[in-house]
């Protein structure tokens, strides 16, 4: 009995009270709610992934154009390897890869 006592005028503060139900607004009807946050945080960080990503892409990219501006040989090598392009009287052979990697045997059970 003598808990309650102590715990009722504490549960019936005003400023308690209202922070509680600051709180409880900001965590749940807020615009800006955490769980919004929270799911806006992980789209975020899959948007700076992706640029990451992009960004080097163009990196490479950029180097693969400089150096087929740069040499004859490369601009060559790039069309017989992206294109399959070939010379006049030369034949080309295309090997297809059929053997199955081999599982592990935690991949069988």
């Amino acid at each position: 009995m003598q808990v309650l006592k102590k715990i009722f005028p504490i549960l019936f503060n005003r400023y308690f009270l209202v922070s509680v139900g600051f709180i409880v607004w900001m965590l749940f009807f807020d615009q800006r709610d955490y769980f919004q946050q929270k799911e806006r945080t992980g789209e975020l960080q899959k948007v700076e992934a992706a640029k990451k990503y992009y960004t080097d892409e163009i990196e490479k990219t950029k180097k693969q154009l400089s150096n087929l501006q740069s040499s004859a040989f490369a601009i060559e090598k790039f069309a017989r390897e992206r294109y399959l392009l070939k010379r006049e009287g030369e034949e080309v052979f295309l090997f297809e890869d059929t053997a199955k990697p081999a599982t592990s045997t935690a991949e069988k059970k």
